[in-house]
């Protein structure tokens, strides 16, 4: 297969994590009032239910793979995927609903996780940086088109045909993968499973003092981003009174994110990892205390610009963030970077739903619950990284 077609297809399967959270907030009121929810944060879970089962399939793709191969952990990936959007599809509650979401994050677990072994298996040096920078590419692009596509779709056809295009792609990629790559990982480097292995890779995270604090930093600093995640929908509506154009605020900020990914791969060559982390968690908690006093003081509500304002700058450090607290908790973890990498995922990514969903659903009209769990969760991870960084 030609780089550009195998470099194109991975960031495809990657993709789908962005697609099957963005593409549905702008249909999260509608289900929430078509399924009959009246608690107006409720309808978050939609949301809160893919990452979590996003952050537990983490945990068993990647040394599954290793075992069966890349192929039929992603083919069950996928196919779970395709189960979980039918099953959401025809949901006649939200329990089934929410039921659909968490099948649905645990199957795209699969093409995540192993997508980038793929990479690993098949290139190495300069082509292995390209590859990856074309899907840094699609990290940029794909959440900022979502939410608009999710809207499209929606206003057309309604939410239940936002599933059906998600299933669709999803049969897409298992078609393309199936008939254009074989298996990758040759059966000489296969490893026997045992959940031992898993067990003995979650202890020795918790137990290394440098990857237990990073990983919990990581799920504290996308905690805080995955409150606004759920959180953003009510936001533009209910504040500012935006709803056909939400697609393009939220698209504008992600790419914030996106832009700063990119520029933090030319700062952490000059400043490095641990400065870049600290100065990032230390710039967001500054400008999101100045900005939760300004909104108290305005009772709990900021000017669309001074939002934007707000949002730029703590996305844009988060973005900085994102990528060098997930390397340097695996950098005690080389000799088990394959389990070491699930478990990081795994652990941060159940850190970051618990406390992202226990923000949410605190919404209450005001921008206050939000920017302050960006104050507190900034503390929290700013404090936990230090702790890593003295006693390591």
């Amino acid at each position: 297969m030609p780089l550009a077609e195998f470099a194109a297809m991975t960031a495809y399967m990657i993709s789908l994590v962005a697609l099957g959270i963005d593409s549905m907030l702008p249909a999260l009121h509608t289900i929430g009032a078509e399924m009959g929810v009246t608690d107006p944060n409720r309808p978050q879970w939609i949301i809160s239910a893919f990452f979590l089962g996003l952050a537990v399939g983490q945990l068993l793709y990647g040394p599954v793979s290793d075992t069966t191969g890349r192929r039929p952990t992603i083919f069950a990936g996928l196919f779970l995927f395709i189960l979980g959007c039918i099953l959401s599809m025809v949901s006649t509650s939200f329990t089934m609903q929410l039921a659909g979401r968490v099948l649905q994050g645990f199957g795209a677990a699969g093409p995540r996780i192993v997508s980038l072994a793929i990479v690993r298996d098949q290139y190495e040096g300069r082509e292995m940086a390209k590859v990856s920078s074309i899907i840094m590419g699609f990290f940029v692009v794909v959440p900022a088109l979502a939410p608009l596509l999710g809207q499209t779709i929606t206003h057309i056809a309604g939410w239940r045909a936002v599933y059906f295009v998600l299933l669709a792609m999803a049969a897409l990629v298992f078609v393309w993968y199936g008939t254009r790559l074989g298996e990758t990982l040759h059966p000489e480097y296969r490893r026997k499973f045992s959940l031992g292995t898993v067990a003995s890779g979650v202890w020795e995270v918790l137990t290394t003092k440098v990857a237990l604090g990073y990983t919990l930093g990581a799920g504290l600093v996308f905690g805080a981003f995955v409150s606004y995640l759920m959180t953003s929908p009510q936001l533009f509506e209910d504040l500012f009174g935006i709803t056909d154009k939400f697609p393009y605020y939220f698209g504008g900020l992600s790419i914030a994110i996106g832009s700063a990914a990119l520029v933090n791969s030319r700062l952490v060559m000059k400043f490095g990892m641990r400065k870049l982390c600290m100065g990032a968690v230390f710039a967001q908690i500054t400008v999101s205390v100045v900005f939760f006093i300004l909104a108290w003081l305005q009772g709990g509500h900021l000017s669309l610009i001074e939002f934007l304002i707000w949002a730029v700058l703590a996305f844009f450090v988060l973005g900085v963030m994102f990528g060098n607290v997930n390397a340097i908790a695996m950098e005690p973890l080389g000799h088990i970077a394959g389990i070491g990498s699930a478990v990081v995922g795994s652990v941060s990514g159940i850190v970051s739903v618990t406390l992202g969903t226990l923000i949410g659903q605190q919404f209450n009209g005001t921008v206050l619950p939000l920017i302050g769990g960006f104050v507190v969760l900034g503390v929290c991870s700013f404090l936990v990284m230090r702790w890593a960084d003295k006693h390591g």
